[in-house]
């Protein structure tokens, strides 16, 4: 089962508190376990370029399942996934997307944030996720 409009929506308020908390404007993305694009929010003066990232993020980690900071680790130079980001229409491979699991550990969707510093894109990231 994928992930439903009602659990986007917990997922967008506890990144947006996170956000708040941060002193940070974001864009939130989540999508289902297809990588479709089930909910979507700007905050009120979030970047406008930050919007195609954060959806981006979240696509990139469905996709392979994985955190994209983890995936910008092995796309470097040298790395076993180097220039992966070129893939699938342009991939985002630094930290802000988090896959979103349910109670019994089935990947459901993910969350791709994006707004600030890769640490604070992370960590509201992760805030959203959490509540899943």
């Amino acid at each position: 089962m994928g992930i439903t409009l009602e659990q986007a929506e917990k997922l967008i308020d506890a990144a947006k508190k996170k956000s708040v908390e941060l002193d940070t404007k974001m864009n939130i993305a989540i999508v289902d376990a297809g990588a479709n694009l089930v909910a979507f929010a700007r905050m009120d003066g979030a970047w406008l370029g930050s919007l195609d990232i954060s959806i981006k993020k979240a696509k990139t980690a469905r996709f392979f399942d994985m955190n994209t900071g983890v995936i910008g680790g092995l796309s470097q130079p040298g790395g076993p996934l180097f220039n992966i980001e070129h893939s699938n229409g342009g991939l985002i491979t630094f930290p802000g997307g988090v896959p979103v699991k349910n109670a019994t550990g089935d990947i459901i969707g993910a969350i791709g944030v994006s707004g600030s510093s890769v640490e604070n894109d992370h960590a509201v990231a992760e805030a959203g996720a959490a509540v899943a």
